[in-house]
This record gives structure tokens, C-alpha cells and sequence, in this order.
């Protein structure tokens, strides 16, 4: 930028950079989702093709942005985890949030025919995000379980819910027999009177998705030598990540040693 008279206007921008070597996790979230769904005719309790769409604008972020090092989803929301070291756009909060936002946005607008080919974008979806700096390992992983446990009691809900309301109860009616009851209760509630094993629904819907780069091992043969070298697949799974399984198969994410 070129020197003028007119610089000083630069000293009211606000210095919004992250802490250093911390975990930065941005969430982003679906801006009125509810009435967007409603609006696209959404299956409820869940739509594999919006879950589907959203992982893949989810991989399209992690691709583009590499010190991104895992993401987790659920419904209309997904958290990007930046590495510790990272000095990505000088950790500026409002750089790396509108980047990611914009990015994530984009790709849902460019995508929405491959998974609804039959249905036509009615308007253009919007997200809000926010940065948070988690300081250690430990903290980190309480942030992701957090999520998913979420996932766990808002998609337990909404099964029992929708499955009233399609048994032809009103939503408040429904609401109404569900407030205050028990994880036990709501299961017993889908098997006896819906034929529905919590338990056998897709991990999709029970645990959201993940999001990592997963180590490959990749050989090729020189005459009497064979060369193995690593390469990271960008890789969308779903399953648990608040036991130590997962992590303890996958160190490297965290910055361990294997």
C-alpha cells in the first residue's frame, strides 16, 4: 500500500491476533438453519444428503487451508481446528473466521446440485463464526466431546420428537411428553413404539463427522529397492473421538510422536 497523507486511518483498525501456541478452533453455524431447511423441505430428524454436503464443503476447507488439522460436525454447525504453531494470516481472528466462513459458504452454493440435483436453491445459505484458543491438548479434546455428547442428546431428542410428530402428534404436543425425560426413557420410547434400536442408527446421525488427514503409506519400486514414503488423505469418518481410541491411532494430529 502505497504512502499517503491518509495512512493514519490504519491506526483505528482493532489488533485482533489469536495467543500463540494455543489450538485455534473456529465453529461456524448456520444463520436461521431452522426456516433454510424448512424452506429446501429438509428430512427430518435428519437429511443425509445436507449432512453429506456439509462434509464435503467441511474436506473443500481443510484442502485448501492445510493447517487446519481436523474438523468435527453436526446438523449445521462444524468446528476447524488450526494447529498450535500456526501463523496462518498472522493469527488474525476476523482473517481466519471471514476466510473460513466464506470459503465453507462458497462451497455449499457450488455443491447444492450434487447432492440436490432434484431441488433448486432457493436462496444462499449463510453461517456466523467465531475463533476460540484452547491451550492445551487436554482442553481440546473437552471442546470436541463437548460437541459430540451434543450431538448425541440434540439428534436423541429429535429422533423421538420427529417420530411423534410423524405418528401424528402436534410438535408442541410432542415437545410436551419428552420434557424432562431420560436417556433410558427416550430409547425404550423409540424400540416399543417406533421398532427403532437407538443404537443401529448410522454414526452419522448418532456421533457427527470428522474430519482428518490420514496417513498413508505409499511404495514404489526402483529396480531391486523399494521406497515407502507418507502422504495425508484428507478423510471423512464417523465414530467416537471422546474415548482415547481414535487419538491414540492417530497421534500425529495432536503433535505427538507415533
Amino acid at each position: 500500500m502505497a504512502n499517503s497523507k491518509y495512512e493514519y486511518v490504519k491506526s483505528f483498525e482493532v489488533e485482533d491476533r489469536l495467543l500463540p501456541c494455543t489450538w485455534v478452533v473456529v465453529r461456524i453455524d448456520g444463520r436461521s438453519f431452522h426456516r433454510f431447511a424448512d424452506v429446501h423441505g429438509f428430512e427430518k430428524p435428519n437429511d443425509i444428503n445436507a449432512l453429506n454436503l456439509m462434509n464435503e464443503c467441511a474436506k473443500a476447507v481443510m484442502e485448501d487451508l492445510t493447517d487446519i488439522v481436523f474438523a468435527y460436525g453436526v446438523s449445521d454447525e462444524y468446528s476447524f481446528v488450526i494447529q498450535k504453531a500456526s501463523n496462518l494470516y498472522k493469527r488474525r481472528s476476523s482473517k481466519l473466521v471471514s476466510v473460513i466462513v466464506s470459503l465453507f459458504a462458497a462451497s455449499y452454493v457450488f455443491n447444492w446440485h450434487t447432492h440436490f440435483p432434484d431441488k433448486k436453491l432457493q436462496y444462499p445459505p449463510a453461517f456466523d463464526g467465531r475463533a476460540v484458543c484452547y491451550p492445551d491438548d487436554s482442553i481440546l479434546r473437552d471442546y470436541l466431546s463437548w460437541r459430540q455428547v451434543d450431538c448425541h442428546i440434540n439428534n436423541q431428542y429429535n429422533t423421538c420428537l420427529w417420530s411423534l410428530i410423524k405418528a401424528g402428534k402436534s410438535k408442541d404436543c410432542a415437545n410436551s411428553e419428552l420434557k424432562g425425560t431420560r436417556a433410558d426413557f427416550k430409547n425404550e420410547m423409540l424400540f416399543t413404539q417406533f421398532g427403532i434400536n437407538y443404537n443401529e442408527l448410522p454414526q452419522l446421525f448418532r456421533k457427527g463427522s470428522y474430519i482428518y488427514r490420514k496417513k498413508v503409506q505409499n511404495s514404489t519400486a526402483n529396480g531391486t529397492q523399494i521406497s515407502r514414503k507418507s502422504s495425508f488423505v484428507v478423510t471423512i469418518d464417523h465414530g467416537d473421538i471422546i474415548g482415547d481410541t481414535f487419538w491414540k491411532e492417530h497421534p500425529y494430529i495432536l503433535g505427538a510422536e507415533e
